[in-house]
C-alpha cells in the first residue's frame, strides 16, 4: 500500500513559498484510507494510534538507488546530489530528528521498538547507469529494486530508494511527481511481496525540480534531504500501512508535513517536524 508525499499546486503559498492543497486520495490499504502525506501538515490534536499486529522496521537500513548516468557523471552537478544525499542518509538514522520516532514501536512476537542505528547498514549502494525511461511507473520502481535485490539479496529491514534525475517523473496512476503533466505528489513508500512471501520495502525519490515540491531559497539536494526524511521514517514507523497513524489515516510525517516549515537541522542537513505522541505535536528532535 502506497504512502504518497503529495503537493498540488497553485492552490495556497505558505510562508515556506510552497504550493499546498489536498489532492484526491492516491491509494487505500488494509482497511483504511491513507491521505496525501505532505499537504500541509494534518497534526490537529490526535495522537497516532498502534493498530495491532502492524508492522514497523526496529532496526532499519536505507540503500540508495541513483538510477542515470548523470549520478556518476563528476561534471554533472547530480555527482554531488547524489553523494550529499549518501552523507545525509549515513548520519540520519543517529540523529535526534530520527529518534522522535523510536517511541513507536510492535509488537510481533513481543514489544520492539525502533531504535537509533546505522542507515547505511551492509549492502551497498547502487549507481545505475542506464538511462531511466522518462515516465518511471511504479511497476518500473519495483523492476529497478528487483534488479538490486536479484543481485544483492533481499534485507527485509532495509528500505529501497530509488532517485531518479529531472529528466524523469514518477507516476502512480494518472498521479505524477514534478516534470509529469499532473503534479500530485512529491515521494512516496510502499512495498510488494517477493516470491517468499515477505514485504520489501522502497521509495521512490523524484528530482524536486518544481516549486511545488520546493521550499523557498532551498537547492534541489535540500529540498530532495527533506523527502528522504519524510519518507524514510514513514518507512520505518508504518511499514506496511498497518501499524501507526491517526483516526484520519495520517501517518507520523503528514501530520506536520510543510506545517510547521521545513528545517535545516542537525549537521546543516534538511528535515521535517515530526509528530510526538509524548508531546501530542510536532517536534524537531527527541
Amino acid at each position: 500500500m502506497k504512502k504518497v508525499s503529495v503537493i498540488l499546486f497553485a492552490i495556497a503559498i505558505v510562508a515556506a513559498g510552497v504550493a499546498l492543497a489536498d489532492p484526491p486520495e492516491i491509494n487505500h490499504g488494509n482497511g483504511h484510507a491513507h491521505v496525501n502525506d505532505q499537504a500541509g501538515g494534518h497534526g490537529g490534536g490526535a495522537n497516532l494510534v498502534y493498530h495491532n499486529g502492524g508492522s514497523v522496521i526496529p532496526v532499519a537500513h536505507v540503500v540508495c538507488i541513483f538510477w542515470g548516468p548523470s549520478f556518476n557523471n563528476p561534471t554533472s552537478p547530480d555527482y554531488n546530489y547524489a553523494r550529499t544525499l549518501q552523507s545525509f542518509r549515513d548520519q540520519f538514522g543517529t540523529t535526534g530528528e530520527y529518534n522522535v520516532i523510536t517511541q513507536y514501536y510492535q509488537n510481533i512476537g513481543g514489544t520492539q521498538f525502533i531504535q537509533l542505528t546505522n542507515l547505511a547498514g551492509s549492502q551497498a549502494d547502487w549507481f545505475d547507469t542506464t538511462t531511466p525511461p522518462t515516465n518511471v511507473t511504479d511497476t518500473i520502481v519495483q523492476q529497478e529494486v528487483q534488479r538490486y535485490v536479484a543481485a544483492n539479496g533481499t534485507d527485509y529491514s532495509t528500505i529501497y530508494e530509488v532517485f531518479i534525475p529531472s529528466t524523469s517523473y514518477s507516476s502512480d496512476g494518472s498521479s505524477t511527481s514534478c516534470g509529469g503533466p499532473s503534479l500530485a505528489y512529491c515521494a512516496y513508500h510502499s512495498h510488494y511481496n517477493d516470491g517468499t512471501g515477505q514485504a520489501v520495502k522502497y521509495s521512490i525519490e523524484p528530482y524536486p525540480g518544481c516549486s511545488g515540491c520546493s521550499v523557498s531559497g532551498w537547492t534541489a539536494v535540500q529540498n530532495q534531504e527533506h523527502f528522504v526524511c519524510h519518507e524514510t521514517r514513514e518507512a520505518v514507523s508504518d511499514a506496511l500501512g498497518n501499524a501507526w497513524f491517526d483516526r484520519s489515516g495520517n501517518e507520523a510525517d503528514d501530520k506536520c508535513a510543510w506545517t510547521p516549515t521545513p528545517f535545516i537541522g542537525t549537521n546543516g542537513y534538511s528535515y521535517q517536524y515530526e509528530w510526538s505522541n509524548a508531546n501530542s505535536g510536532c517536534v524537531k528532535t527527541r
